[in-house]
């Protein structure tokens, strides 16, 4: 009986990609922040998928729970300039503050950094054919939309995110 020998670099090879596609995989797009992976200091918030559809609207439910998008330029908040922060709609999570909000004249609402460290989870989205970063809340883990590395400075990212996955707090309520 013969002994093959199989050289080197093609043991080493696939053992270095899977380890490489591993790392890409498990790293969001600010996983060089430590400080922005880490959990919401808020208790997670966890219902029956019955519980979801009663405290959501059908449109909330179908975005937040089933990972849907709203239609480009359809949400509420897609244009809004009031000044205040944006939560989660399903467990009111402080995610945004209008002070990062802008207008990537994509239709939907677009902010260039999360409110608050560990507010935000990153998981990849491999749908449509295409590797995307979805976004969702570190509390509910609702489903928020995605972040794409085209926004403006100094984060030079954009959060890309359905209107009806949040709840508008004006400055002036919390003001009161």
């Amino acid at each position: 009986m013969s002994v093959m020998r199989v050289p080197l670099a093609l043991v080493a090879l696939p053992l270095f990609l899977g380890a490489w596609f591993h790392l890409a995989a498990t790293r969001g797009p600010d996983s060089d922040r430590t400080t922005q992976r880490k959990r919401s200091r808020q208790a997670r918030v966890i219902k029956t998928d019955d519980e979801w559809r009663k405290s959501l609207t059908p449109e909330q439910y179908r975005v937040l729970r089933k990972k849907g998008t709203e239609r480009p330029f359809s949400g509420e908040y897609w244009n809004s300039r009031e000044a205040g922060s944006y939560a989660c709609a399903g467990c009111g999570q402080k995610l945004f503050s209008s002070a990062t909000k802008f207008d990537a004249g994509c239709g939907w609402p677009s902010f260039w950094q999360a409110a608050e460290p560990g507010t935000i989870e990153y998981h990849d989205d491999f749908t449509l054919g295409m590797h995307r970063i979805e976004v969702t809340c570190s509390r509910c883990g609702g489903h928020l939309g995605h972040v794409f590395d085209d926004g403006p400075e100094p984060t030079g990212k954009r959060y890309c995110i359905n209107s009806v996955s949040l709840k508008f707090i004006p400055d002036s309520a919390l003001k009161r």
